[in-house]
């Protein structure tokens, strides 16, 4: 899992943190005066450690106390700004037992710290000054200010995935009343012009009259609508209510496409991955819309499909011999659009268009991260 960057508001907060210990050092009285220029270096140090205290909190939880403790061990009495911060930071960050331990540990160590630096001090006074540099009721503070933001932002994500959540269901719901409406609007109208003209061209033929053009087109046009709007329920019904499909199922959309007559294959090259639910279906209806074409509208005898799995993309290639040419290119319908817009959702790539040697060709290429 990547790390957070650092962020300009991270060195605001650590340089502030840096100005505000330097402050204090520089205006307090140290002993021995030998040592200033460490004291200053760790008080330096134990702040500018801040600004990657989102990055890595655990380590600027470690780096900060162990500065408080150096400048407290050579004289200098300066608040523990830095670590309340780095505990306040990493409780922020889920890691309880960390801080909690980290800020035990330093109330029992800070007092031997300052007594390096005042030898003639008492263990009673060295509690006492420890109590005053590592304030205990602001040590709860800076644990109780990192849970709060926490689970605040904790509640923000919860409300920004169930605002989704939402959403897709209604889409979804929305997506089954329009099919409930087409299917009620439509499917038997269309279901009844169709019968009637099939009848009707069964009739004449039994007959031996002559079966005028008009008829033979309304019987086409009604099988045509029939299964458009059959697709079309297929469609708004997919990502709620059928099985999602994806790339183990290409193999039946080819052997479906031969019972056509058509003369479809399947290549598939590289190493197979594991690929997100989007891409995955993603691959099925590209496959699928672009042999559906191929049977409907290319007059084409062959078709073959490659799927060919790389190091960080898939690339899907349906081409056919059919009737299309450079000069005669056909008409980019609906199906082709909708190609379009999957693959442009998932940051990928589509090209359509007719092949020098004749016929049509798709190809797609989606990104895909290695898992």
């Amino acid at each position: 899992m990547s790390r957070a960057p650092i962020r300009i508001g991270d060195w605001a907060v650590a340089i502030g943190a840096a100005a505000i210990l330097l402050g204090t050092g520089l205006s307090g009285q140290r002993s021995p005066a030998s040592l200033d220029l460490v004291g200053y270096a760790l008080l330096m140090t134990g702040g500018l450690a801040l600004a990657a205290y989102r990055r890595a909190p655990v380590t600027v939880l470690a780096a900060t106390a162990l500065c408080v403790l150096g400048y407290q061990a050579i004289g200098f009495d300066v608040a523990a700004i830095a670590f309340l911060i780095a505990v306040y930071a990493t409780v922020r960050a889920g890691q309880h037992l960390v801080a909690v331990a980290g800020s035990v540990l330093m109330v029992l160590t800070l007092p031997f710290a300052m007594l390096l630096a005042h030898q003639d001090w008492s263990m009673a006074e060295a509690f006492a000054q420890a109590r005053h540099a590592l304030q205990l009721a602001w040590l709860i503070a800076a644990g109780a200010a990192g849970e709060a933001l926490r689970q605040a932002e904790r509640r923000a994500d919860e409300a920004e995935r169930t605002r989704e959540e939402t959403a897709r269901r209604r889409a979804d719901e929305e997506r089954l009343h329009i099919a409930r409406e087409l299917h009620d609007s439509l499917t038997q109208q269309i279901s009844v012009i169709k019968v009637q003209s099939e009848a009707a061209v069964h009739v004449a033929l039994k007959r031996g009259d002559a079966v005028p053009e008009a008829l033979y087109a309304i019987r086409e046009a009604g099988r045509e609508a029939a299964r458009e709007l059959r697709a079309t329920l297929e469609a708004l019904r997919e990502d709620s209510i059928a099985p999602r499909q994806g790339l183990d199922h290409v193999q039946e959309l080819v052997k479906r496409a031969c019972t056509t007559g058509l003369d479809a294959t399947l290549t598939i090259e590289g190493q197979p991955l594991d690929l997100p639910a989007a891409v995955d279906r993603t691959v099925y209806r590209i496959v699928q819309e672009s042999l559906t074409n191929i049977s409907r509208h290319a007059a084409a005898t062959t078709a073959s499909v490659r799927i060919d799995y790389r190091p960080d993309a898939l690339v899907i290639r349906v081409d056919d011999d059919g009737k299309a040419g450079l000069h005669n290119s056909p008409v980019h319908g609906v199906g082709l659009l909708g190609m379009r817009e999957r693959v442009s959702a998932l940051g990928g790539q589509l090209r359509a268009a007719p092949r020098s040697e004749g016929g049509f060709s798709v190809r797609a290429e989606l990104p895909v991260e290695p898992t």
